[in-house]
C-alpha cells in the first residue's frame, strides 16, 4: 500500500524509529503488535486518515527502524513512543497486542498522552498467558527454521482458531507458502518470515508486564479497552483485570472478531469506527 509519507525520530538511546504517516487533522499513533510491522495497520490508518494525521511506526528491529539494541525491554519501547509523541504531537495512541502493553505503560509516564485505546494487551494474570511453547520457538529461530517457529508461535498463543485446527505437519509448509505470497516488494513492507525472530523480544515485554494491572489504577488518560469475542480466554482475562483496575475505562467487544481484528487481515473498518468515536470525544 502506498500513498503515505515517511519520517523518523531518534529515541533516547539514539536508535532511529521510522514511521509512515498519512491524512490530516489531530495526530494519532498506531502501535503494532508482535511479528508485525507498520504495514499490518495500514488499512486501519487509511480508515482514520480522513479525520486524523495517522502515524504508524515500525517498532525496533523492523522496517524503517533500527535494531532492538542492548538492554531491550518495556523501558526502551516507552522511550521510543515518547520520542514519537514529541515529534508528531500525537496525544492519542492506539496499541494492538504487545503494542497495547507498550501504549499502556507509556501512558503512565508521558504527560502529553490524553487518550489510549488498547486492543487485547497480553497482560498475564497469575500466569494466564501461555509460555510453554517458547523454548521450542527459540530453538527453531536459532536454527533458522522460521516457518516452523511461526507455526509453533501460532499454536502456542492460539490466537487464530482456524490455524490451531490444522495439524502441524501441514501447517509448517502452509506457513512458508503463505508468508511468501503475503509479501509485496512494491513498498517498504518487511517479509513475514523476517518478522518471526522479533517475537522473542515481544515475549520479554509480556514477561516484564505480568501482573502489573494494579499499576494503572490512577491512570490519567482516557482509556478504551477493545477485544474480539473470538479471541482466546487469556486475552479476555487481561481485559477483565484492566477493567477492574481502571474504573473510568470504557470497553467494547467486537462480535465475530479475534485478535487480528484491527490489522489488515481482520476488519479494520469496524475498529476504526470505534476509535474515531473515542478519539473525537
Amino acid at each position: 500500500m502506498t500513498g503515505y509519507r515517511t519520517g523518523s525520530v531518534a529515541s533516547a538511546d539514539g536508535t532511529v524509529i521510522g514511521y509512515r504517516q498519512l491524512g490530516s487533522g489531530p495526530a494519532v499513533l498506531l502501535v503494532h503488535g508482535g511479528m508485525q510491522a507498520a504495514q499490518h495497520l495500514m488499512k486501519l490508518a487509511t480508515a482514520l486518515s480522513t479525520e486524523f494525521t495517522v502515524c504508524v511506526p515500525d517498532r525496533r528491529g523492523r522496517g524503517l527502524s533500527g535494531p532492538h539494541g542492548t538492554g531491550y525491554g518495556i523501558a526502551r519501547e516507552t522511550e521510543d513512543l515518547h520520542a514519537l509523541v514529541e515529534k508528531t504531537g500525537a496525544a492519542q495512541v492506539f496499541g494492538l497486542s504487545s503494542g497495547a502493553l507498550i501504549t499502556l505503560r507509556s501512558a503512565l509516564s508521558i504527560p502529553k498522552i490524553s487518550a489510549v485505546a488498547l486492543y487485547e494487551p497480553p497482560l498475564s494474570v497469575n500466569g494466564s498467558v501461555p509460555l510453554a511453547w517458547l523454548p521450542r520457538f527459540e530453538r527453531e529461530v536459532a536454527r533458522g527454521q522460521l516457518a516452523s517457529a511461526l507455526a509453533t508461535a501460532s499454536k502456542g498463543l492460539a490466537v487464530e482458531p482456524t490455524l490451531d485446527r490444522i495439524p502441524r505437519f501441514a501447517l509448517v509448509p502452509f506457513m512458508a507458502i503463505g508468508a511468501r505470497l503475503h509479501h509485496s516488494g512494491a513498498d517498504a513492507n518487511v517479509q513475514i518470515l523476517a518478522l518471526v525472530p522479533t517475537q522473542l523480544f515481544d515475549m520479554r515485554l509480556v514477561e516484564e508486564s505480568a501482573d502489573t494491572a494494579p499499576d494503572y489504577a490512577n491512570l490519567s488518560p482516557r482509556v478504551l479497552l477493545l477485544g474480539g469475542a473470538k479471541s482466546p480466554a487469556y486475552l479476555r482475562t487481561a481485559l477483565d483485570e484492566l477493567s477492574a483496575a481502571i474504573p473510568h475505562a470504557q470497553r467494547i467487544t467486537f462480535s465475530g472478531l479475534g485478535h487480528s481484528g484491527p490489522d489488515d487481515d481482520g476488519d479494520p473498518d469496524r475498529v476504526a469506527e470505534a476509535l474515531r468515536a473515542f478519539f473525537t470525544t
